[in-house]
């Protein structure tokens, strides 16, 4: 599939049909019993489903250059798979490995480091999990590089649990390090989103191969800007059926002989919802684009999208609990799941800070 596409409006017709092709994938493996099964395993997703991804869709390889392996499209396509996989909340090692993991390799510069390990992130058979960030955050990475070996602990590690490859990012630059080697130690930890695995990793005194010779301060910087856009993707997916849901129960749920969804309050503020999902999908498109195409736009495109989508995302969610009633507070209903998938997300990677106001 060609990169880029229509830069302004939306999705152009042939991106609009290959998200097609990845959510009739997903409504056939990754409904809600599916992905409730899987959050109970350790990985925490479904790796049968990964791999129909993979071989079926070529999720894992949409992003990286035909060179090494991938198919040489854009973060337009991956993103595009990240707003589907929100849908369903699919936990799946899209964002972090695919993505993320991907993306920090190819901005290392390290052509023999992408020869080596893209290929088999390409075809799904190797992950590579982001070590990144400190107690306080992504501001200040957690690990720290001396004299060739790694010390620290990098926190809240999307798939960091069965990585087969760490990406260390540090004030000096990227590491590679086998995810088995001696002096690392990884453990889960307790998330509000049970969807979402987390992990923290320690390096104790750990040999590390340095990742090219890149400037460690554009490296975060643009390594910053995909997760956002990618995070914003995601929570245009979750809204999106969020409002799905809500409309679908107000229609079937009958109050005082009519369908609750007939009331005009009601009707209000699930057109007040629409309006939310229909402005989240603008501002996160336009991010997307200006990250993939390294817009000089790009900075205040992304932290547009990330508040925007963030208080849309919370916003929606809280109506959806609203809207369901009691049904929504119980344990088998998936409205709590999106609940916390959205708060869970308005922290993911940070907040970025506010860009300068140009001056006359």
């Amino acid at each position: 599939m060609a990169g880029g596409g229509q830069v302004t409006g939306g999705p152009s017709t042939e991106h609009q049909e290959f998200a097609a092709s990845v959510r009739a994938l997903l409504t056939k493996h990754a409904g809600s019993a599916a992905v409730r099964a899987a959050m109970e395993t350790e990985l925490g997703y479904d790796q049968t489903l990964w791999r129909l991804l993979c071989e079926q869709v070529g999720v894992a390889a949409l992003a990286i250059p035909e060179e090494y392996g991938g198919f040489g499209a854009s973060l337009i396509e991956s993103l595009l798979v990240v707003t589907e996989l929100g849908r369903t909340l699919a936990g799946v090692p899209m964002l972090g490995a695919a993505v993320l993991g991907a993306q920090a390799v190819l901005l290392s510069g390290d052509n023999e480091a992408c020869e080596r390990l893209l290929p088999e992130v390409a075809e799904g058979s190797r992950t590579i999990a982001v070590c990144w960030a400190g107690t306080g955050g992504w501001d200040e990475p957690g690990v720290h590089s001396e004299d060739g070996t790694l010390s620290g602990t990098a926190h809240y590690v999307l798939d960091g649990l069965a990585a087969d490859t760490l990406v260390v990012v540090t004030s000096n630059g990227l590491f590679e390090v086998d995810s088995g080697a001696e002096g690392v130690t990884r453990r889960v930890v307790a998330t509000m989103d049970p969807t979402r695995k987390l992990a923290e990793i320690t390096f104790a005194a750990v040999p590390a191969r340095r990742l090219g010779s890149a400037d460690p301060a554009l490296v975060a910087a643009r390594l910053h800007e995909i997760a956002w856009a990618a995070v914003a993707a995601e929570q245009v997916g979750a809204a999106q059926r969020c409002l799905e849901l809500t409309v679908e129960y107000t229609k079937s749920r009958v109050q005082f002989g009519r369908p609750i969804g007939s009331f005009q309050a009601l009707k209000h503020r699930m057109a007040d919802m629409y309006v939310l999902v229909e402005s989240a999908k603008s501002a996160s498109y336009a991010a997307t684009v200006a990250v993939a195409e390294h817009s000089p736009s790009a900075a205040e495109d992304v932290w547009v999208a990330r508040t925007h989508c963030s208080e849309a995302f919370t916003t929606i969610v809280a109506e959806m609990v609203q809207l369901h009633g009691g049904i929504a507070i119980t344990w088998e209903h998936d409205a709590h799941l999106f609940f916390k998938r959205a708060h869970g997300d308005a922290q993911l990677f940070g907040q970025p800070r506010r860009p300068l106001t140009p001056t006359a």
